[in-house]
């Protein structure tokens, strides 16, 4: 690299990697509810924590849930516009969603 070919590499906002900068990040639609609720069903009993209704596209959902799945130190993957993380975190999901600034209800039990 050149002598300032590095500074391309870095967000003029915030100064972190383009690829983990968090500042494009818009706000979210507080005015939509997202649900958070448990899920066992084709699993062979094991569970898992759906996050539904959320106001984002597909991109969108990837990576809130990449930053989901690494706060919280479980797996999940993306399905059919929900986000399945691994095991019973309905209290943890409630938590970082709403540091996160959304509104969030809880679904089930």
């Amino acid at each position: 690299m050149g002598k300032d070919n590095w500074r391309k590499l870095l967000c003029p906002t915030c100064h972190q990697l383009k690829t983990t900068c968090t500042c494009a990040i818009k706000e979210p639609d507080k005015s939509s509810v997202v649900h958070v609720g448990r899920e066992t069903k084709g699993r062979g009993g094991k569970g898992v924590t759906i996050i539904a209704d959320l106001p984002l596209n597909e991109a969108g959902l990837v990576e809130l849930a990449t930053k989901l799945k690494t706060r919280l130190g479980t797996g999940g993957t993306v399905k059919d516009g929900r986000i399945e993380i691994q095991g019973d975190q309905r209290d943890r999901l409630v938590t970082e969603l709403e540091k996160l600034g959304y509104r969030v209800k809880r679904a089930g039990g």
